[in-house]
């Protein structure tokens, strides 16, 4: 195991351990972030009910509009405003954060700082 296909199968194990701590409810759902090179995304999973809440995306109009890339750490703080925007006006307050198995830095701490501002707690 070398390169790129090492480097999948430990952020998916990686993936698998943080999700195996964190689950989301209906009164207080996981936040789930996942990024690639081009976008970032974020979204609210109620784990009991198996479903999503909302998401938002670096590719989501609002945001594609004001924004020149979809994958860099401005994209990232647009995406933890207009989650944190949307969880208010659906109610939500409270959530756990699952970094998706990414190292909380850069674009993954840019976002829940973002949220964190916007009124979610976690």
């Amino acid at each position: 195991m070398e390169g790129l296909f090492a480097k999948k199968i430990q952020l998916a194990r990686r993936r698998k351990r943080v999700h195996k701590k964190v689950r989301g409810t209906p009164e207080r759902p996981r936040l789930s972030v996942s990024r690639s090179l081009n976008s970032i995304q974020a979204q609210l999973v109620d784990d009991v009910a198996s479903r999503t809440i909302l998401g938002v995306s670096s590719l989501h109009p609002e945001i594609r509009a004001k924004l020149k890339k979809g994958g860099n750490l401005e994209a990232a703080q647009a995406v933890g405003t207009l989650l944190a925007k949307k969880a208010k006006e659906a109610g939500i307050e409270k959530v756990v954060f699952d970094r998706g198995g990414h190292t909380y830095h850069g674009r993954v701490k840019a976002l829940a700082e973002k949220a964190r501002e916007g009124g979610l707690k976690f």
